[in-house]
């Protein structure tokens, strides 16, 4: 489900970022899916997905991830399903 590369955080790790996992094929588009990643002030790792569907603008979701490791995070995300991916794409229509 996500690119081969390996995902590190930034070298300072306050500062925001975004990695992109494969992108899907629903209804006849492609939808391309971003995780925004951030280190909050109080230690813990969150984040939120953005999708990006042609045409339309971008859907994103509340920073429905959180963890206290960036690579517990980055598991949470990975272990997501397509299937979990796409009712999250539809829901934030």
């Amino acid at each position: 489900m996500l690119r081969k590369p390996a995902h590190v955080p930034p070298r300072d790790q306050r500062d925001p970022f975004a990695s992109d996992l494969e992108p899907m094929r629903l209804d006849g588009q492609d939808v391309l899916v971003r995780l925004m990643a951030r280190l909050a002030d109080d230690g813990v790792w969150r984040a939120r997905l953005e999708f990006q569907a042609d045409d339309e603008p971008p859907r994103t979701t509340a920073e429905i991830f959180c963890a206290p490791t960036f690579d517990d995070l980055w598991h949470s995300v990975r272990a997501l399903g397509r299937y979990h991916l796409r009712d999250l794409f539809r829901s934030l229509a």
